[in-house]
């Protein structure tokens, strides 16, 4: 059985003078894969004209060129997110600790200088391999913990909102509805140029899981408003409305504990403050009204309601599809954005397969 032998580190060599390039591909080609360019222009050119897998590991980097010099090679390494963590190493003559400062302010890793001293080179170049090796490696372990914890807080969260349908009496089949009817209307939506720009610049996923926390402010509403079976009264509809509120609270709160901005639970915030608001400004808790309304409440409020009116609940039984649908349609431009509501008439028919393969 043949082994199939690890791919060489590569390294990019740049001087404009040839000699300097085959000293330092002689040193190293050994161990590395040795790439050259005798200019600036010609190594922009390889660095950005190559896969990801093909990138240089390191760069040997020349200062002082025609056209392009090393600090302008360096200063556009350093600006894009796939180039500016490949350690660079300035080749120089220059014994002077003013360039050092200004390379190493502009991004440089450490300089090698002229002439060339083997082992100094071998060990400067083999230890910032290393340490870009490490990174490397590093932050792929923190991305895979990070994605780690992101799965348990997300199902963690979406385990309080089936629990929270439970309370509600109903089944936690609501939430997998919830889900995939949003999924559904996205995926038609992304077809039509009026939508598609705009969701082309969301998070989709996370949009579509967030959709499952629209109702995580009913855990704040006593029992016997929640689950009263008759009409509520002027008074329980107020306390029933500050469910968007509470809602709102409990996911800012949890924003406000973590390092960064959380894509996911910006769009629950987002979603359970307003899924009640209505197109004409009629709606709670805000009152705002059109296009003012976050596209993912707008979206999430038309299956929100899709989904209450075919399930039964407390205080009603289930509707049939078609009647559920005129109720949509009668909400055209005065609860639900007109556009959504078309979308929706058209794959009705999904929508109905959705809630019969997915009924409690």
């Amino acid at each position: 059985m043949s082994i199939k032998k690890k791919k060489k580190d590569i390294i990019l060599i740049v001087d404009d003078i040839e000699i300097n390039r085959i000293i330092l591909r002689e040193m190293l080609q050994d161990d590395y894969e040795i790439v050259e360019a005798p200019g600036g222009k010609e190594a922009l050119d390889i660095l950005f004209g190559c896969e990801d897998a093909d990138l240089p590991t390191a760069v040997l980097l020349d200062i002082m060129m025609p056209e392009v010099d090393g600090f302008q090679v360096l200063e556009k390494i350093k600006s894009t997110n796939t180039t500016k963590n490949i350690p660079v190493l300035f080749i120089t003559a220059a014994d002077s600790e003013e360039t050092e400062s200004k390379g190493l302010i502009a991004g440089a890793s450490d300089y090698i200088t002229k002439p060339f001293n083997h082992s100094i080179v071998r060990a400067r170049v083999d230890n910032h391999i290393s340490l870009a090796r490490y990174r490397h490696e590093l932050e792929q372990l923190v991305t895979e913990k990070t994605a780690e914890v992101t799965r348990t807080y997300e199902s963690t969260l979406e385990v309080l909102a089936t629990i929270i349908e439970y309370r509600n009496l109903e089944s936690g089949a609501h939430i997998r509805r919830t889900m995939l009817l949003t999924e559904l209307l996205i995926e038609k939506m992304l077809k039509k140029d009026k939508f598609k720009d705009a969701l082309l610049k969301e998070n989709i996923p996370s949009l579509i899981k967030a959709s499952a926390l629209h109702d995580i402010g009913k855990i704040g509403i006593p029992d016997k408003i929640l689950l009263k079976p008759g009409k509520l009264d002027p008074t329980e509809f107020d306390i029933i409305k500050t469910h968007t509120t509470l809602g709102n609270r409990i996911i800012d709160s949890i924003l406000t504990n973590l390092p960064d901005s959380d894509q996911y639970l910006s769009y629950a915030k987002e979603i359970s403050h307003y899924h009640h608001e209505r197109w004409n400004g009629t709606g709670y808790p805000t009152g705002i009204k059109g296009e003012n309304i976050p596209l993912s409440a707008r979206i999430v409020s038309i299956v929100d309601v899709y989904d209450a009116l075919t399930s039964p609940r407390c205080y009603k039984d289930a509707y049939t599809h078609d009647i559920s649908l005129n109720i949509i349609i009668d909400g055209r431009g005065t609860q639900f954005d007109p556009d959504i509501v078309d979308l929706v008439v058209e794959i009705s028919d999904e929508f109905r397969a959705i809630e019969e393969q997915h009924r409690d």
